[in-house]
């Protein structure tokens, strides 16, 4: 899967859900994790990231949202719960992506959302664990993004492998432009 992502959270005071979050956000694959203003005890995290992800992940503490900075080219994804949020299923995850979720009881705040590319939400009656929502978001991404075997119309699993991709030969986009004003010419 080309590209990479990150995930963090915004405000939150309960370890043991970021801990949960970043656990899972390392199996995922992130290149990153992240937290802004968030009071997070990796020791109480810890008790549930038994990955201990900022060994292995770069790990970023943003003290405000001033402080907060993201690679050139990644796209902010809030994940909150607002009217004309984008339901998970009907959305497009960018190639670089930094995904990011709120307070337990707050959600995240208006300045926040303002600086988000896109905000989605996961369709359901009412909100889920804050590492439930992440991890639902990040496999969505894995399973939209990933190259897997298409599902079959039956229930179970697929009956054929994964296509192998096929690759041409280069496109050279000065000569590729040069054929196409060749052939433009003589149809007219």
């Amino acid at each position: 899967m080309k590209g990479y992502f990150g995930i963090g959270v915004m405000g939150v005071s309960k370890a043991m859900n970021v801990g949960t979050l970043f656990r899972t956000a390392h199996a995922f694959g992130a290149s990153f994790v992240f937290t802004v203003n968030a009071q997070y005890n990796r020791r109480e995290g810890g008790h549930s990231d038994t990955s201990d992800t900022p060994l292995s992940v770069p790990t970023h503490h943003f003290k405000d949202l001033q402080d907060f900075r993201l690679p050139v080219g990644c796209r902010l994804v809030g994940i909150e719960i607002t009217e004309d949020a984008i339901e998970l299923p009907s959305f497009r995850h960018p190639r670089q992506a930094a995904y990011i979720l709120g307070a337990e009881r707050e959600g995240l705040p208006p300045d926040l959302l303002e600086r988000c590319d896109h905000i989605i939400k996961i369709p359901m009656r009412f909100s889920v664990n804050l590492g439930i929502a992440g991890a639902l978001v990040l496999y969505d991404r894995l399973i939209s993004l990933g190259r897997h075997a298409p599902r079959p119309v039956a229930e179970g699993g697929p009956t054929e492998p994964v296509p192998v991709p096929v690759f041409g030969d280069p496109i050279y986009k000065r000569k590729h432009r040069k054929r196409l004003r060749a052939a433009a010419k003589t149809t007219t």
